[in-house]
């Protein structure tokens, strides 16, 4: 029979696990959304690119794994099943905002979400503000979560404008034709980005179950058979295919063409390769999302729907509050029970 700790180290396991495969799923826009809106690829072959790529990124980089283990919450003041218990509280919170989110087609972060259960749980369980390391939220997650979406937009924008200077003598079909077969790797480029990003959030976070466990042989490094898990769990996901949120980000918010999709991809996946290099755990929705922003401005303002804008940023502003109440809320309770 399952001691206490044993339970809540295998419930935090298939949280963490369930909660990679949603933002698999969930995040596939991030990937394909271009792709398919542009269709340079058939929705099933988008895919199918997105999932193995996700699957081999997630598998090469633990960077961003040690930032979310490490980082965010003082473990000397939630040792044990408290420390469990608090995960279990963020991983609720957050797949709560992923499904709301994902019913109504937002493109919101999944990291954001998983960062503001995790600091709302920890709070309403300790009751203390002092048990989260306010200094390496700012500086590990806050500001990269702001920053990289602001870069994210100029570089599009930017990189957008020097393609068009420099394809100016070209016709518009000859510019289709070779943009639609660089738009593939492009593609291919920001699916394997998101795996090395998004997928070691999962892993940091069973890590600092099984180091809160005693469980992790006294290391506070990633193991092996972690990082196989929410590899497969990511791609999982992404083969499902999150389709409101790929309607939303390549069709509704901007009308792309194949020179388009190419340097918004290039273009987030350059920010969120920086980002991962530096252990920095980034939202790959925002970065991708203000990078087409970026990119359809660069045709003209207008090219981009603002108001759609408006309600994604938004959304963006409001998650990490959210879960930080919905992930409280649930370490509340369970700390009654």
């Amino acid at each position: 029979m399952l001691n206490m700790t044993t339970f809540l180290v295998v419930t935090v396991i298939i949280l963490a696990v369930s909660f990679d495969f949603i933002n698999g799923f969930h995040d596939t826009a991030n990937s394909i959304a271009t792709t398919v809106s542009t269709r340079v690829l058939s929705p099933k072959m988008a895919l199918l690119l997105a999932a193995c790529l996700n699957f081999i990124g997630a598998l090469l980089n633990q960077k961003v794994a040690g930032t979310v283990a490490k980082d965010i919450v003082d473990k000397t003041m939630v040792k044990g099943n408290s420390g469990l218990i608090i995960v279990i509280g963020a991983l609720v919170g957050a797949i709560i905002w992923n499904l709301i989110t994902w019913y109504f087609g937002i493109p919101s972060s999944s990291s954001h979400a998983l960062f503001g259960g995790m600091i709302g749980s920890s709070i309403a369980f300790t009751q203390t503000f002092s048990v989260v390391k306010w200094w390496g939220v700012m500086q590990k997650v806050i500001i990269p979560l702001f920053t990289s979406p602001i870069i994210g937009l100029f570089l599009g924008f930017l990189f957008m404008k020097l393609l068009y200077k420099i394809l100016r003598p070209f016709t518009q079909q000859s510019v289709n034709k070779w943009f639609s077969k660089l738009q593939i790797l492009s593609a291919g480029f920001m699916a394997y980005s998101h795996g090395n990003n998004d997928a070691q959030k999962s892993m940091g976070i069973i890590t600092l179950a099984l180091v809160t466990a005693n469980m992790n042989n006294g290391q506070e490094h990633v193991q092996p058979w972690v990082v196989l898990l929410c590899a497969i769990a990511m791609a999982l996901g992404t083969s499902v295919g999150g389709w409101k949120i790929i309607k939303t980000m390549g069709v509704n918010m901007i009308r792309l063409q194949p020179i388009q999709g190419f340097a918004a991809e290039t273009c987030a996946a350059t920010v969120i390769e920086t980002m991962t290099h530096f252990g920095a755990p980034v939202s790959t929705t925002h970065i991708i999302s203000t990078a087409i922003m970026g990119v359809g401005a660069a045709k003209r303002v207008s090219a981009v729907r603002w108001s759609i804008a408006k309600n994604i940023l938004w959304a963006w502003f409001i998650t990490i509050p959210f879960t930080a109440v919905l992930g409280g809320l649930v370490a509340a309770l369970l700390k009654l029970l």
